[in-house]
């Protein structure tokens, strides 16, 4: 008996140390949380938002938030557990943030060209709401990784022209001309480039240089060049959305109404703090974003009062939203406008909720 007590004891230690060491053991999954919010009228690390210039600007008052989900990419099963039980925060199957096969840096670049999109695409949606309309459009390099094809070919902020002797007008363009030749096969990019301060007497070069194509890290038979662009617009004036540490296009929408604060008489917060999420296409339609229930209790936790809900995450946004946040349901931009402005006048009623 003696033995067996002994070996139940030496057995029952180990489960025990297995068990707590079985606690810190990495689990394939992530936990979504509030991130900070950042007021789109206002600005960030001492960089106004948005910038314009060679258009009349009007001042403004109160807050357009734009609100974020912090990632939480590698979990233990201990702080896995302990999120769980926390309400403000998600816990979800790590392939839903990133899915398998992507790196997370292929996360991160995807998420970089997909806010610098939803820049232009605000500035497109606000400007139409406006009546003003596009000078041209041109494509515009926005990141050249140290590992690219690209690399010490094209620099940030060079405007690609022509690929292969075809002219260039859009990102789809730019695709589907590289994407002519096979990976590993080269393509001729001509692009022009901005002169240094002093150099060339302010004259934008045109140049033309040979990039050799890779395969995507997802598709083995799609070449790529290895850089990150973005769709300009040209406009008669200049607007410049500036922010960093923030990925993805949620804030689309949020944007949008920023630019047509600052461009219109008036505060279209009626003074208040107003927050939300969406992302934007050119013609206004606002779309659905993951993360909505962290999102409003970021601004919940900022002190919005309002918070704006793109019409197919109404549903999720509901068993979240904390007493005193008014909820508005938004499918268009001018939709949006709108009810902005009829908070506090005799047509709130008719502002639509989710």
């Amino acid at each position: 008996m003696a033995r067996r007590t002994q070996t139940l004891v030496v057995a029952s230690v180990l489960a025990l140390v297995l068990g707590i060491a079985g606690l810190w053991l990495p689990v394939p999954f992530v936990t979504l949380a509030p991130g900070p919010v950042t007021d789109t009228l206002g600005s960030a690390k001492g960089v106004t938002l948005i910038d314009i210039e060679g258009r009349r600007t009007y001042p403004t008052g109160g807050k357009l938030e734009l609100t974020t989900v912090e990632e939480t990419p590698r979990l233990s099963l201990l702080s896995a557990l302990q999120d769980w039980f926390d309400g403000d925060r998600a816990v979800v199957p790590r392939e839903l943030i990133q899915p398998p096969g992507q790196s997370q840096k292929d996360i991160q670049q995807e998420n970089t060209q997909a806010m610098l999109d939803s820049q232009d695409l605000a500035t497109a949606a606000a400007l139409g709401e406006l009546g003003i309309e596009s000078t041209g459009t041109s494509i515009a390099v926005a990141a050249v990784p140290a590992d690219s094809s690209a690399a010490g070919k094209l620099a940030v902020n060079d405007v690609i022209t022509e690929v292969n002797g075809t002219p260039i007008h859009s990102q789809a363009e730019l695709r589907s001309e590289i994407g002519k030749v096979k990976p590993g096969e080269d393509v001729k990019v001509t692009f022009q480039r901005a002169p240094t301060t002093g150099a060339g007497g302010g004259t934008t070069a045109t140049r033309t240089t040979v990039i050799t194509t890779r395969a995507a890290p997802d598709d083995a038979k799609r070449p790529i060049i290895g850089i990150t662009t973005t769709e300009k617009r040209a406009y008669p004036f200049t607007v410049r959305i500036r922010i960093s540490d923030v990925g993805g296009p949620s804030a689309g929408l949020m944007f949008a109404l920023g630019i047509i604060d600052l461009l219109t008489p008036g505060e279209l917060t009626g003074g208040r703090t107003i927050a939300g999420t969406g992302t934007i296409d050119e013609s206004g339609k606002v779309g659905p974003i993951g993360g909505i229930q962290q999102k409003i209790l970021g601004a919940r936790n900022s002190g919005a009062t309002v918070f704006l809900v793109p019409a197919d995450n109404c549903t999720d946004a509901k068993k979240t939203a904390p007493r005193g946040l008014q909820l508005i349901k938004v499918d268009k931009l001018s939709g949006a406008v709108d009810a902005l402005e009829k908070l506090g006048s005799p047509q709130q009623s008719s502002i639509p909720a989710c």
